[in-house]
């Protein structure tokens, strides 16, 4: 091990405790290690790092090797020793640049918060896409809102440095932030299936702020040439106004969700008097291929009362919807689609009624899907996965907390560049 001085150990074991522990944290000169103290009843263990008597440092963006002018001591928190905390206790020099300006050296292993190693953060980030930043704080023994902002500023550095370029489709939905009506948008790349926006509103001009971003980094609102949406007239607006290119597509698991939400509202209505209807909401809103034996049975007795119950009309409906949805024929869809809209503004099922006027004024964005075939089924996975995270945290109060997670969760960044020992 030369070039590695050994300052404070005295004795042959703590010369090769320190060696062991240089190799170990890959630790090369100047730095060594000068001491290791290992506290049994504090169950910590401090490594004190030095830096060998006349050495020069580099600082980013100026050039050569400057002189130290004086130190400052530095605490960053390390993994753990087994069950120990370990901490990094070291003598960081501020050098002294050819302008006259004192700048201090940044060592190699220092993360990106103040007061932890990149190995540190790292495994933090790890465990912050496994499980809610409570847990990931009981873990390191840190607290939540320190985990939070080593997350955050991870997410934000990734973010800041992602090229758009190649992005050509796009998927916009909207989730819930609170209680009440505190919304965001995301948006994400639907090729990758990766969120690359979040803002605060579900507005038109949250589509602007969104267009402004892409050019920000490298890509053009101009060359995005589809877009999947809800049916929301602000997004409408919004992808007409800034994505000017952008075929509106909605998707069908959209058009599915307002036909089953009429088959519900038709059951409700009706149940007040038909007790037969009573405990068969589940079964008559899940795609049939998921029922069990006896659950089927049910649900093709009371569709044996076709004439006489109109839930099992608005069910009816509801599958010959799907079924057209499934075809790949533009002209045939459309044509389905129109004949559809007028058996049902002729029946008396009046929820389904709000589902064919639906169709009707959003005709070319739905057909526009079965050319496409471009879905927001993983931001609607998302968005569970979200809600789910936001229960656990009993809800996000600032707009930074849950844009993090969110990047956690489907943000698919790669926080390599950043931090070499992050998983990508």
């Amino acid at each position: 091990m030369s070039g590695y001085p050994t300052a404070s150990p005295t004795n042959g074991a703590g010369a090769v405790s320190a060696q062991i522990f240089q190799a170990a944290l890959g630790i090369a000169p100047p730095w060594y290690v000068a001491d290791v103290v290992f506290d049994e009843a504090g169950k910590t263990l401090n490594i004190n790092i030095d830096f060998q008597r006349g050495s020069r440092f580099r600082i980013p963006d100026v050039g050569g090797d400057h002189p130290v002018h004086d130190t400052v001591t530095k605490r960053y928190r390390h993994l753990n020793f087994f069950q120990h905390e370990c901490f990094l206790e070291v003598r960081v020099p501020r050098v002294k640049l050819p302008d006259g300006s004192v700048r201090q050296v940044q060592p190699e292993w220092a993360g990106k918060l103040s007061g932890f190693t990149l190995l540190f953060e790292a495994l933090v980030l790890l465990l912050a896409q496994q499980m809610p930043f409570r847990g990931v704080a009981r873990v390191t023994g840190l607290s939540v809102h320190r985990v939070m902002a080593i997350c955050e500023r991870y997410v934000d550095l990734a973010v800041a440095q992602r090229d758009l370029s190649e992005v050509r489709q796009l998927a916009i939905d909207e989730t819930s932030r609170a209680r009440g009506h505190d919304y965001l948008m995301i948006a994400a790349d639907a090729e990758q299936r990766a969120v690359i926006f979040v803002t605060e509103g579900k507005d038109a001009a949250t589509v602007g702020q969104l267009a402004e971003f892409l050019t920000e980094h490298g890509g053009e609102p101009e060359a995005i040439e589809s877009c999947s949406i809800d049916m929301s007239k602000a997004f409408i607006k919004g992808v007409g106004d800034h994505l000017p290119s952008a075929q509106i597509t909605f998707d069908k698991f959209h058009v599915i969700a307002q036909a089953s939400r009429a088959v519900d509202l038709t059951r409700r209505a009706e149940q007040k008097h038909n007790a037969d209807l009573k405990g068969m909401r589940w079964k008559l809103l899940r795609d049939p291929g998921d029922l069990n034996r006896e659950a089927r049975a049910e649900l093709n007795g009371l569709l044996a009362q076709l004439t006489s119950l109109r839930t099992a009309r608005a069910w009816l409906y509801r599958e010959q919807l799907r079924e057209i949805l499934q075809r790949k024929q533009v002209h045939v869809v459309r044509r389905m689609l129109t004949q559809w809209c007028t058996n049902v503004m002729r029946s008396k099922v009046e929820p389904m009624k709000a589902v064919a006027r639906m169709i009707r004024s959003h005709l070319d964005g739905i057909t526009a899907w079965v050319q496409s075939r471009q879905t927001n089924g993983f931001l609607e996975a998302l968005n569970g996965l979200f809600q789910a995270a936001k229960r656990k945290a009993r809800g996000y109060s600032r707009l930074s907390t849950a844009r993090t997670v969110i990047f956690l969760l489907a943000g698919k960044l790669d926080f390599r560049t950043i931090n070499p020992h992050a998983h990508a």
